[in-house]
């Protein structure tokens, strides 16, 4: 979980189907959408000076408007539940999508300062014209280290392509948060699940809330 949570930044940046109309956005091919609108959002941080010194506010904002919208979170949620999603009632899928939905913003939060010289290359695409799931594959370089590999699955619903997992360094998102989900419905049913998940994102906000203050 800790390399997602540093990481996750560069996968908001690569991954996030950020501007245009939705019906521009569901004409374009995803990949060249991804590749097109992340550059633009990498661009976008790095001469942004308020993100870079950790302007919480800001970085915020950007997350919700630019980059959540364009996240399928339910469908998400449910594969991260996996067996679970479907004993749930409709308000436990709710409040779960939302806290996990919350959780991730802040841990988009968190690591969004840290982008510096990162660049970006993308991977042929290999599909069909008529799938409505895709891969994208792609990679951030930096200016020490190996290369991060990044890969996106994306589906194609009403008004354009939706992100609903991420793959870093060969491990997917979801499948990371599932074993997780997985413990803690065992232990306290998923209630027990939405509660654990509320209760990290309150000492976030709260941590964010101190951070913001000096």
């Amino acid at each position: 979980m800790q390399l997602f949570s540093r990481l996750f930044a560069l996968l908001a940046i690569s991954a996030s189907l950020l501007t245009g109309s939705a019906a521009y956005a569901a004409e374009e091919a995803p990949d060249a959408l991804v590749k097109r609108i992340s550059q633009e959002v990498l661009d976008a941080v790095k001469e942004n000076k308020d993100i870079q010194a950790g302007d919480q506010k800001k970085v915020m904002d950007l997350i919700e408007t630019k980059i959540l919208p364009f996240v399928d979170f339910q469908r998400m949620t449910s594969l991260a539940s996996g067996r679970f999603w479907k004993d749930a009632s409709a308000d436990q899928q709710k409040k779960l999508t939302n806290e996990f939905r919350t959780l991730l913003v802040y841990t988009y939060s968190g690591a969004l300062t840290q982008v510096k010289n990162q660049k970006l290359e993308f991977k042929p695409m290999r599909a069909d014209p008529a799938d409505t799931e895709v891969e994208v594959r792609s990679q951030v370089t930096q200016s020490r280290g190996e290369p991060i590999q990044l890969n996106y699955r994306l589906e194609k619903v009403a008004g354009g392509w939706k992100i609903y997992d991420i793959n870093v360094l060969g491990a997917w998102l979801v499948e990371t948060y599932k074993g997780n989900f997985s413990k803690e419905i065992s232990a306290g049913g998923f209630d027990g699940l939405i509660k654990a998940l509320a209760d990290k994102n309150k000492k976030l906000a709260e941590s964010t809330a101190s951070k913001a203050a000096k």
